[in-house]
């Protein structure tokens, strides 16, 4: 697949997606949330691929709308800037509700939307150097496209501290706020990758993904509404192919064959 502003490549079950606007650090315009929403619908059907990195190239992540974009967006009428707000939040669904496990590589910055990006992800791994901010009520508007995910690892009275400040913060503030699941050293950041990619492909493929939309569904749904749903999965998954085998290699106390 061939884009303008991001780079994607897959190897070994592992597909990469980079930000690639280096001199503009990642950040992101009209072409980019177009290319990363086509890129994730695709890579979300692929049958080869098992887990999905998000990392941008260069000397940061992604510092959030790029000034041109935003020149252009200050002179939308309503109708449009609800429209392009659209595309941002279709955006962020979409990485967010991609049925492959997905895991960001946060480094330099994460200003505004950036914070959209990581949060739709299933696992951040950040460099406790890096800076982050909801920056947008210092321009007069609101994170609310990205409110949704955000909130979500956050919570209520985190996302009012960072978000209705705009403050500026660092890694380890973002650990501790759920933001992030590691800040590390940037030297510790690949092999922190690599171990979450190796609990992903000791797993069972369909039952990660099942798990992860069983996650999403049950979260969004009450308790009670829950019950039918996850008695349904849990016997499909038994009967189906990876749970009868990995059964059966657990109890004869060998690899199941997803297992490399």
């Amino acid at each position: 697949m061939e884009y303008q502003t991001i780079i994607f490549e897959s190897s070994n079950a592992i597909a990469s997606i980079s930000l690639n606007r280096p001199k503009l650090h990642n950040a992101f315009n009209d072409v980019m949330i177009s290319e990363l929403t086509d890129c994730f619908r695709e890579v979300g059907s692929m049958e080869n691929v098992r887990v999905v990195v998000l990392r941008g190239k260069g000397k940061s992540f992604c510092a959030g709308a790029d000034l041109n974009y935003m020149k252009g967006i200050a002179q939308f009428g309503y109708r449009e800037n609800f429209e392009d707000g659209k595309r941002l939040a279709g955006l962020f669904e979409t990485i967010y509700i991609c049925p492959k496990p997905t895991i960001a590589i946060v480094h330099g910055a994460a200003f505004g939307g950036a914070n959209g990006l990581l949060a739709a992800c299933d696992i951040v791994i950040a460099d406790e150097n890096t800076t982050f901010a909801f920056s947008e009520v210092k321009i007069g508007i609101s994170p609310a496209t990205i409110g949704p995910y955000v909130l979500k690892r956050i919570g209520e009275f985190g996302g009012k501290e960072l978000m209705m400040t705009g403050k500026r913060f660092k890694g380890k503030e973002a650990e501790k706020f759920g933001l992030v699941n590691r800040s590390v050293s940037n030297g510790e950041m690949e092999s922190i990758l690599k171990d979450y990619i190796k609990q992903f492909m000791t797993s069972a493929p369909k039952a990660v993904e099942e798990t992860k939309e069983m996650i999403n569904k049950v979260i969004e749904n009450k308790l009670e509404n829950t019950m039918e749903y996850t008695a349904d999965l849990i016997a499909r998954l038994r009967a189906a192919d990876e749970g009868q085998q990995g059964m059966a290699a657990f109890l004869e106390k060998r690899r199941p064959g997803w297992v490399e």
